[in-house]
């Protein structure tokens, strides 16, 4: 098999999604420090799950991601702890909360998927050019 494929201990996989989420009520919420905070935080949380993000862009009002996830994870989990954790960071570096989340939603219940295939080239060029006259919103 191609180098492309990644192995699990049963399995070879090449599995990239395209997720696209926002802001609870679509908020301009993601505005200049909160930008360069939540790309740093994205790999992180994605390295947590064994997964990579393979391109990014924050906009004010929604998140491009291109992912690499592995067999084993339903691509719900990972998009859900990804939502959640960052919520959680955003509560407590930019609000000042440190415990007692409940009711803190940074982002909508909701996001748009759709598996890359072969197409990864494509996909990436797409989300690179979301907002061309934006600067520093890719991670």
């Amino acid at each position: 098999m191609s180098e492309l494929y990644q192995s699990l201990s049963h399995s070879k996989w090449d599995c990239k999604y395209h997720v696209v989420f926002v802001p609870k009520y679509r908020r301009k919420a993601m505005f200049y420090e909160i930008r360069q905070a939540l790309g740093p935080i994205f790999h992180e949380l994605a390295r947590q799950k064994e997964c990579r993000i393979v391109e990014g862009h924050l906009l004010a009002d929604h998140v491009h991601l291109c992912i690499e996830i592995p067999t084993k994870y339903a691509v719900s989990s990972v998009i859900g702890f990804l939502k959640g954790k960052s919520a959680i960071a955003i509560a407590r570096q930019f609000r000042g909360k440190q415990r007692n989340f409940s009711g803190e939603n940074f982002w909508a219940r909701g996001y748009a998927v759709s598996s890359v295939g072969f197409e990864l080239e494509a996909i990436k060029r797409y989300i690179r050019e979301q907002d061309a006259a934006e600067q520093g919103g890719q991670f």
